[in-house]
């Protein structure tokens, strides 16, 4: 089964600061607490799913490889924690935990008190803008070495007559009546836990508190224009068909202001000429005559860098496997490279002349051409 993606687990966007990601663990480890849902499996797996999402998030090396390869760029060991259970939780984020449910105080105890604003930079800001997601299709030429590429792309940029703000000036603003300027509108309810605020961006304004009395002529208020970009591209080596990478506040400009989004580029391998992929190794075919299977020759053999000689051994059998010792794809984010493994093949001919036929004859009659009965 996939798994989730952590962001979505967590219920935080892209650009989430590690203290919204930390308040969104803990407000889904208090929801999902054992203590509070015993004998409930499906909680216990949210409560185990969230600390695995919270603990590759909250590491700024573990969530770069996560942003730029999803799960794939977590290869286990020091990149992942593996949760049995829920002590195993606790033992490993217990300064999160220490007197959440007891005595003592910690990042849990204003959970239940209500909750804090935003702060002022996020209220200052428009309305985030939306991820674009592209295909950029790869030669194994350009897997194995890792490449850069450009790519003209269409989407919405800030615009630069009014510096993304959507406003002819910057006395073009009026205070938003509905949340007073304050860009966020508060809903308070209680329950048997105690008191929950809940805390929206406001609607009319976007979060920003303002309201623009003058749209800005070239955008129209809203603060970006639809555009085309060039954005380079860097592709590791070893990346496979099926991966991608995300390059961060490169996708569509928010409206008035807001961040923008990211690129989502997912990796497409093109079909080789000459090889296969098996992992980090290539795989090429090479067909032989049966004299030289025998006697043994030397040929020449593409490489995904160029041609590289080598030698066949007298007696070789048809489907044996030659390695070319680092001649295949680099490993992703680790040194060396995988192999190119060569197919012995040997070919034998469909159409023979009358004087070959003759000489097969006369072959088969020696005790070295003759199998096994």
């Amino acid at each position: 089964m996939a798994k989730r993606d952590y962001y979505e687990i967590l219920g935080v966007s892209k650009t989430a600061s590690d203290e919204e990601i930390k308040k969104a663990y803990r407000k889904m480890a208090m929801q999902f607490h054992p203590d509070r849902n015993q004998g409930d499996k499906d909680a216990e797996e949210k409560f185990k799913e969230a600390a695995e999402a919270y603990e590759v998030l909250s590491n700024q090396d573990k969530r770069s490889k996560y942003d730029r390869y999803g799960h794939q760029g977590l290869r286990g060991g020091e990149d992942f924690h593996s949760y049995q259970n829920v002590n195993d939780i606790f033992s490993h984020f217990s300064d999160i935990f220490s007197g959440a449910f007891g005595g003592g105080s910690s990042i849990f105890d204003d959970f239940f008190g209500g909750g804090s604003a935003r702060s002022s930079r996020q209220r200052s800001q428009g309305q985030p803008g939306s991820d674009l997601k592209i295909t950029l299709k790869l030669t194994l030429e350009e897997i194995a070495a890792g490449t850069t590429k450009k790519v003209k792309i269409k989407k919405y940029n800030k615009c630069g007559t009014c510096n993304g703000t959507g406003a002819k000036s910057s006395s073009a603003f009026k205070t938003c009546s509905v949340c007073n300027g304050s860009g966020e509108v508060r809903q308070v309810s209680r329950s048997i836990f105690g008191q929950f605020v809940n805390i929206q961006p406001c609607n009319n304004c976007s979060g920003t508190g303002k309201i623009i009395s003058e749209p800005c002529t070239a955008c129209h208020g809203d603060g970006r224009l639809n555009d085309e970009s060039t954005i380079k591209i860097s592709v590791p080596a070893g990346v496979m068909d099926g991966n991608y990478m995300t390059i961060r506040g490169e996708g569509n400009s928010g409206k008035h202001g807001g961040p923008a989004g990211d690129i989502i580029v997912l990796f497409e391998e093109l079909p080789h000429e000459y090889f296969t992929r098996d992992g980090d190794n290539v795989v090429y075919d090479l067909f032989i005559s049966y004299p030289d299977a025998v006697l043994g020759t030397e040929v020449e053999v593409p490489t995904l860098n160029g041609k590289a000689k080598l030698k066949i051994e007298p007696g070789t059998l048809g489907g044996k496997y030659l390695k070319m010792r680092e001649k295949g794809i680099q490993h992703l984010n680790s040194h060396g490279a995988g192999d190119q493994l060569v197919r012995v093949n040997i070919h034998v001919p469909k159409n023979v002349s009358a004087k070959e036929k003759e000489l097969l004859k006369e072959l088969q009659k020696l005790p070295n051409m003759k199998g096994n009965n």
